[in-house]
């Protein structure tokens, strides 16, 4: 039956192929349409040609250009400063058993919580205190969301770590700081790139509470997206150079740790 096994796994690849392409399409398509004339983008039948990369400067040299900038210091900063604060919480929940299940609860009940619901406490909490508008305001505002996530993550990764590499580093002198920086953090290192991208990812496409919280100069590129439905109608072409823009560090991002984040995910998943 060599044939047969043959021809179901060319049907099997075919499929694979097929649902590929499924997906990739839209953003084939939002490519094609970035790379046309704005009159030419959604024309009817659809137009391939002459190419252009007008729409791609208008974007970087308006809104656009300064939204993806203000994505990246965001979501950066927030990588930054929650990656450490929820790698030691989930250490500290997955070895000590901190504040019991009560407290990983509270961790994993963060992510229950609708943002429309804290989204007005939040604004008027930050325009009290004078933080709405600004990037300080968006930093603290994501990190209180993509912390819990990251350390959540990271609790499953940590309890799956033997014991034993500790215990030998306590029999040869190690405190729990160093047993913890020399030890630990090196042989999570899959599961902190895969927290990090994802709570990259949590911040960069957060729309709600940057509509909220963020003003003319400190726009991320969701809310800057957002703006170009104008009182002329939708600008396609620039919406699709903005999206095509905004999808290239991601991607690029995803590439460069793909490895890394795969096996995080894995590793995290199973104790």
């Amino acid at each position: 039956m060599p044939g047969s096994s043959r021809a179901l796994r060319h049907l099997a690849h075919g499929l694979l192929w097929a649902f590929s392409l499924a997906f990739l399409l839209p953003l084939l398509w939002t490519l094609r349409s970035a790379l046309l004339p704005e009159g030419q983008a959604y024309a009817l039948p659809p137009v391939w040609g002459p190419w252009t990369l007008e729409n791609f400067a208008q974007a970087l040299g308006g809104p656009i250009g300064k939204a993806l900038r203000n994505s990246l210091l965001v979501a950066s900063l927030v990588v930054l400063l929650g990656l450490p604060l929820a790698a030691g919480l989930a250490y500290a929940l997955a070895r000590y058993r901190l504040g019991g299940e009560g407290l990983r609860f509270a961790v994993l009940a963060t992510q229950m919580l609708p943002p429309i619901v804290l989204a007005l406490p939040l604004f008027a909490l930050f325009r009290l205190l004078g933080l709405a508008g600004t990037l300080q305001g968006l930093v603290l505002a994501y990190l209180a969301f993509a912390l819990p996530f990251m350390a959540w993550l990271l609790l499953g990764f940590f309890q799956g770590l033997p014991r034993e590499l500790e215990e030998a580093a306590y029999v040869d002198g190690a405190s729990p700081f160093q047993a913890f920086f020399r030890i630990v953090l090196p042989l999570s290192a899959p599961g902190l790139f895969a927290a990090g991208v994802l709570g990259f990812l949590i911040s960069w496409n957060e729309f709600l509470f940057a509509l909220l919280l963020s003003g003319r100069d400190t726009q991320t590129i969701p809310v800057a997206l957002s703006a170009l439905i104008t009182q002329r109608g939708v600008l396609f072409a620039q919406v699709a150079a903005g999206v095509v823009l905004s999808v290239l560090p991601v991607a690029l991002l995803a590439r460069l740790v793909d490895r890394y984040l795969v096996e995080g995910l894995t590793l995290g998943a199973v104790k």
